[in-house]
């Protein structure tokens, strides 16, 4: 549990809209843009997650594709850490290392530039949603294989009905999991 205020979580919390049916029939989409829109939102939530970066020495921050880079290029700013982009597959220039992972539908892969990371790196993982785990476990693979150390995952948001941080936990090694909500 991180020391954000249930004032901020209500004020996150606020400026999710739930889609129904999006992007199938039966899927309630969970949609952040609101949030973004919102400045005092959007810095509350800039604010918690710079937060949680500095309290687990984090010194670097790896930011999911695609809303993860949203929130956390300007968490790294504010915590004055540096960002690293973990892309799809085949959007990085030059050498790269590349983790798949499985989905419910098939798989999926990853890449970062391994140079962005060394050995002195404690890295914090930022994502919108943590739902099943899988690209967030992915992400864990790849800083480690690029020589890094873990800090912990920090999400605005985890879907508990999908189980992501149980598929996570050995992939964190005792490291945090920290969601500003929980739904």
């Amino acid at each position: 549990m991180t020391s954000t205020t249930e004032s901020t979580r209500e004020l996150l919390l606020s400026r999710i809209r739930d889609v129904a049916d999006y992007p199938k029939p039966g899927v309630v989409f969970k949609d952040i843009t609101p949030l973004l829109a919102d400045p005092v939102a959007f810095t509350a939530l800039t604010d918690a997650l710079a937060e949680l970066c500095v309290r687990h020495g984090a010194t670097k921050i790896v930011g999911l594709e695609a809303r993860g880079f949203i929130l956390a290029a300007p968490v790294a700013v504010r915590a004055g850490i540096g960002f690293v982009p973990v892309r799809k597959a085949g959007k990085l220039p030059g050498a790269t290392l590349s983790q798949t992972y499985e989905l419910e539908y098939g798989s999926a892969e990853i890449e970062i530039h391994a140079e962005d990371l060394d050995a002195e790196d404690r890295v914090m993982v930022i994502d919108d949603v943590l739902a099943t785990g899988g690209t967030a476990e992915a992400s864990l693979d790849l800083i480690r294989r690029a020589g890094a150390q873990v800090a912990g995952v920090a999400v605005l948001m985890e879907l508990g009905f999908l189980a992501g941080r149980a598929r996570l936990e050995p992939g964190l090694a005792g490291t945090p999991l920290e969601a500003l909500i929980t739904v």
